[in-house]
């Protein structure tokens, strides 16, 4: 059956969303489990949350001072396939995903502009939500921001302080790494080869070179709060540490974010945390997403080759660019380049496509994928071999003459779609303003006619040079029981 999930409450510290009602089919749990790569140790583990009626799972959000890139949506869309799939195993499952509001970047903005910090972040919270709308990603459950929960986090560094593992010094305060023992656990690093290998602000206040900033003085220019330290404002990483615990609590089944996050900020989140929860786990399991690359060179604005997600939104459908994003395993590189949408696209008309020719057809009881996209599914989100066996329901809806059989197929191509958050509109949609729509149909037929002719002389090249030429009219082919079909 589809069970519809109730919106959970949200508390009112929180920004007001949308929580959207997305329906999910109940398989039986016992017979399938979610796996996942756990970072902190290093291997595939089945997911088991500590409270099954209530899922928690946290992941970094923008810092908002400027427009979201592929890397920032690749790491919104794997949470979100990962949001879909805890949904589909549990009735309650509660993401949150933060707003950096407050931040040096930001700041500088402000400054350039004149404005205040608001001014910015307001722009840019408006763009992500936009861009992200366009890739199919859904709401958060929670989202909040870190402006919101100043005394949260002034609270949580007053424990650490009292605790021992923090202290403050010239209007600062800062964590002690030396204090926490298993500092390094989830980054594999040593102390000195953290220190060694980056830049580290060596002040005369800090008791070590590794020590990090929890609160920092501001002066007249800077965005400020009153705090047992100062005026001053939070550093980076206990903002996600008390949003955290404030909205999750001390322990979280899932923390997910980008490879580029484990050190510092998750290295620094999970000794914040810990130590300030009287030695609790911070979270179970430590999900991360691998990099976007752009014909094979590593992202970098110093390169010039960062791609905004509403530049990409303005050449390619947003289904394409996502599903683009989830073509590799969500752990693995992805090497971005124009070749890699245009694959994504035409997958994405081949489904279509099959779904069109089924528009007259009711699927079968209730969306249902099949048994191999959710094993591949739950087998650490392996997206790429999921996408396979939907291609092969394609295949499957494509020729099938049966009325059962068709009901079927597109039961599966309408679950499958909805767990990787693609076919979300309708074929006509889809196919709606693509080039080739006004051309004439005699000539389609008649260059039809004469592959079928090659096809049944065996004369294989000419039936493809035709079939190119069809395609260059922006004509699709599709052979079935019944003869070829096409479409623009």
């Amino acid at each position: 059956m589809i069970l519809e999930m109730d919106p959970p409450n949200v508390p009112a510290s929180v920004d007001p969303i949308i929580i959207p009602r997305l329906a999910t089919t109940r398989l039986d749990r016992q017979q399938m489990s979610l796996y996942l790569h756990n970072s902190l140790t290093r291997s595939k583990e089945r997911f088991e949350p500590l409270d099954p009626g209530r899922v928690t799972m946290y992941a970094c959000g923008p810092t908002v001072y400027n427009p979201p890139h592929i890397g920032n949506a690749r790491a919104a869309v794997v949470y979100d396939v990962l949001f879909r799939v805890l949904r589909r195993h549990y009735d309650n499952v509660i993401y949150a995903r933060n707003i950096t509001d407050v931040d040096d970047k930001i700041n500088s903005a402000a400054l350039s502009e004149g404005v205040p910090i608001e001014t910015i972040t307001a722009r840019y919270i408006e763009v992500y939500h936009r861009d992200m709308r366009g890739l199919g990603v859904l709401s958060p459950v929670i989202e909040p921001r870190a402006t919101h929960h100043i005394g949260v986090i002034i609270t949580m560094i007053e424990r650490l302080i009292d605790a021992g593992y923090a202290y403050a010094a010239e209007g600062h305060a800062l964590f002690h790494v030396p204090a926490f023992e298993r500092y390094g656990e989830l980054s594999g690093r040593t102390l000195e080869d953290m220190i060694a290998g980056h830049r580290v602000e060596v002040e005369p206040w800090k008791r070590d070179p590794a020590d990090f900033v929890l609160w920092k003085p501001s002066d007249d220019a800077a965005p400020g709060w009153d705090s047992p330290w100062g005026r001053g404002r939070p550093g980076w990483h206990i903002e996600c540490s008390a949003m955290a615990e404030q909205h999750l609590g001390t322990t979280i089944d899932i923390h997910g974010g980008g490879n580029d996050l484990k050190f510092p900020h998750h290295e620094n989140e999970i000794a914040q945390s810990v130590c300030s929860h009287d030695g609790a786990p911070f979270a179970r399991y430590w999900v991360h997403n691998g990099f976007v690359e752009i014909d094979s060179e590593k992202m970098s604005k110093s390169i010039g080759n960062v791609l905004l997600v509403e530049n990409l939104l303005q050449r390619f459908p947003g289904e394409a660019v996502r599903m683009a994003l989830i073509q590799a395993r969500y752990r693995e590189p992805i090497n971005w380049n124009d070749d890699l949408v245009d694959q994504a696209k035409s997958q994405l008309d081949r489904m279509y496509g099959a779904l069109q020719r089924l528009e007259s057809v009711t699927p079968s009881g209730a969306p249902l994928a099949n048994a191999a996209f959710y094993r591949a599914m739950d087998d650490d989100l392996n997206t790429a071999l999921a996408i396979s066996s939907l291609m092969e329901t394609v295949t499957r809806a494509n020729t099938a003459t049966a009325l059962d059989e068709q009901m079927q197929a597109k039961s599966e191509l309408l679950a499958g779609g909805a767990e990787l958050g693609i076919l979300q509109q309708s074929p006509s949609d889809w196919f709606a303003g693509r080039p080739g729509q006004n051309i004439d149909k005699e000539q389609v037929e008649t260059l039809i006619a004469l592959r079928d002719t090659a096809r049944a002389e065996k004369n294989w090249s000419r039936a493809d040079d035709i079939r190119d030429q069809l395609a260059a009219l922006g004509v699709q082919i599709q052979d079935g029981p019944n003869g070829t079909e096409w479409r623009t």
